[in-house]
C-alpha cells in the first residue's frame, strides 16, 4: 500500500489591514469627507476641522485613539450642545445672541420625525396641532 500525496498550498500571506479612516461626514454642512482628523500623540491633542464650513473642534487623546474617536467625541459634544439648546428653550429661556425667542416656531428642518403626525391639512395651508401661533 502506497502513502497518501500530501497537498500542497501556497502559503498565506500576511493579511492586510485597511488604514483607519481620516475624512469624515460634517454634521453642520453634511459634505461627504469634508471633515479631516489630525492627531498629535505628541502633544495628546486630536483636531478636527471641516475644509467645507470652517467648522473645528479640539480634544485630548491618548496613545491609545484613533481619528474616528475624536470624530465621534465630536458628535456626542454637538448633540449634548443641541440637548441643553432645547433644554432651555423648553424651561423659556430662550437664547437671545442665537435669535431665539422662548415659543418661537421651530424651523422646518429641525423638526423631529414624530412632529409629521400632528400636523393636518386645513383650507390653504398644513396647520400644526401642537403648536400655538
Amino acid at each position: 500500500m502506497g502513502k497518501r500525496k500530501k497537498s500542497t498550498r501556497k502559503p498565506q500571506g500576511p493579511k492586510r489591514n485597511e488604514p483607519l479612516a481620516t475624512h469624515f461626514t460634517c454634521l453642520f454642512c453634511n459634505h461627504e469627507k469634508a471633515v479631516t482628523v489630525k492627531m498629535d500623540k505628541k502633544a495628546g491633542v486630536g483636531d478636527l476641522k471641516c475644509t467645507v464650513c470652517g467648522q473645528s473642534y479640539q480634544c485630548g487623546i491618548n496613545y491609545l485613539s484613533a481619528p474616528i474617536d475624536v470624530y465621534s467625541e465630536w458628535v456626542d459634544a454637538a448633540d449634548a450642545v443641541a440637548k441643553d439648546d432645547m433644554a432651555a428653550r423648553a424651561a423659556g429661556k430662550g437664547d437671545s445672541a442665537s435669535g431665539h425667542r422662548a415659543g418661537a416656531r421651530r424651523p422646518v428642518a429641525n423638526r423631529d420625525a414624530d412632529d409629521e403626525d400632528d400636523r393636518r391639512y386645513e383650507g390653504d395651508g398644513i396647520v400644526d396641532d401642537d403648536e400655538e401661533y
